[in-house]
């Protein structure tokens, strides 16, 4: 096995994000020095170059710039508010209340919008405030914020599984907004248990019993924005329109509800625009830049020197899921989400393929894995826009968060080794 390559591209990761390089950068950098070892300056340059902008000429890609303009528009459009009044009559009453109301709301919120950083602002701007005024602690109110706001990246819509369709070679997109379902579902209940028993134990309000009448009321107000869901995924699910044509779908439809709802005015149309097209051009510079260094490990066969590696180790499905994962976590501190999705399927999927595992499965456990990271310094995207908001500091979020991330990683390891919690949905609907 030839260690140079590998040397290289991980110590001047390291060395470049430490001195405060941004990730994209640090990335691509990385990438041009690693080939270096082996081919000329000007070949090597020509390539990192190449390959970030070929590695954008997909059709599937452009998913992904509209999925975030349909998530601004609805973070502006109205329907945070709607979506937390109905989970307010849901479970307002049970013993915290209004961090359950968090949880509900923000799975619903980035099942919509597809966008964690979305439903972390929405509801720390909305709820924070509120469960502060109610005697909720600033620090735990951020804390379940948080952590609820990555179950979006689960629940379909996902721009996270688009990447990971392209990354995989082909896996189904239809398979995989399915798969993540019922894992999505099941890490936001473990958190509820988790914020409910946390909020017994400091004895936080409980809120009032809402009437049939109430929640019949707030469920037919949050409707039009639920239905999202039901036109996109089943459209992609029917094969009526493509992921990429679901995503414009959703660009109108989200439109057309903000206006109703009057909260979108064309006046405020040219700032949703620029805050869309802002974080789409963040993300598909990391996604270049990745596309470039897997191109790189490729060529240096650092992929197939590793899934040998990891295959001598044992072939114990077991085991080698056991240290995929504790690999992923620790990548997941270090790295953003959308680069690791690519630079670590083509390195891991042929592992677990080779055991058997679906790379439906995978996707899900890498996607679910990846989510525990945004919550973790010192890149956690998710984690600063949730500290930002609440007004406080790591440092003090560090205590409420430590049993959710637990009940996150339980969440994992039950996706990760009973396969039906993310095949059973795909399979019933054929694929």
């Amino acid at each position: 096995m030839e260690y140079a390559p590998i040397l290289v591209l991980v110590i001047s990761f390291i060395c470049l994000l430490a001195i405060g390089t941004p990730v994209a950068w640090s990335i691509a950098i990385s990438s041009l020095l690693t080939l270096l070892v082996s081919i000329p300056v000007l070949p090597a340059a020509t390539t990192v170059s190449q390959r970030i902008g070929t590695g954008l000429d997909s059709f599937a890609l452009l998913a992904i710039p509209l999925f975030i303009l349909s998530g601004e528009l609805m973070n502006k459009g109205g329907i945070a508010h709607r979506l937390i009044a109905f989970a307010k009559t849901l479970v307002g009453a049970l013993p915290g209340g209004l961090a359950l109301i968090n949880i509900i709301s923000a799975m619903l919120m980035g099942a919509i919008a597809g966008s964690a950083m979305a439903a972390a602002s929405a509801m720390g701007s909305i709820l924070g405030p509120e469960m502060e005024k109610e005697g909720y602690s600033r620090e735990f109110g951020a804390a379940v914020n948080i952590t609820a706001a990555t179950t979006g990246l689960i629940i379909p819509p996902s721009n996270v599984l688009i990447v990971y369709s392209l990354a995989s070679g082909g896996a189904s997109i239809a398979a995989l907004f399915l798969a993540g379902y019922i894992p999505g579902i099941l890490t936001g209940l473990f958190l509820m248990i988790v914020a409910s028993f946390w909020a017994k134990k400091k004895g936080y309000k409980v809120g009032k019993r809402s009437t049939l009448k109430a929640v019949l009321k707030t469920f037919v107000d949050a409707l039009p924005s639920l239905f999202m869901l039901v036109v996109v995924i089943g459209g992609i699910v029917t094969g009526i329109f493509t992921a990429t044509e679901a995503s414009a779908i959703a660009v109108l439809y989200s439109f057309v509800l903000g206006m109703i709802y009057r909260e979108i005015t064309l006046p405020i149309m040219p700032r949703i625009l620029l805050d869309s097209a802002g974080t789409t051009a963040i993300v598909m510079l990391l996604i270049g830049a990745s596309m470039s260094m897997s191109w790189a490990l490729s060529y240096e066969n650092i992929p197939q020197e590793i899934s040998t590696g990891l295959l001598a180790l044992s072939d114990n499905p077991i085991v080698i899921l056991l240290i995929i994962n504790l690999l992923l976590l620790f990548v997941g501190i270090f790295m953003d989400m959308t680069p690791a999705v690519l630079i670590f399927t083509p390195i891991f999927l042929p592992v677990v393929t080779a055991l058997g595992l679906d790379p439906v499965h995978f996707g899900i456990i890498m996607v679910l894995n990846l989510c525990i990271g945004l919550c973790t310094p010192p890149v956690g995207s998710v984690l600063f826009v949730g500290v930002g908001i609440a007004k406080t500091s790591i440092e003090k979020v560090v205590k409420p968060l430590l049993p959710l991330f637990i009940a996150m990683i339980i969440a994992l390891f039950l996706v990760t080794y009973f396969p039906e919690l993310s095949l059973w949905l795909p399979r019933q609907f054929g694929f």
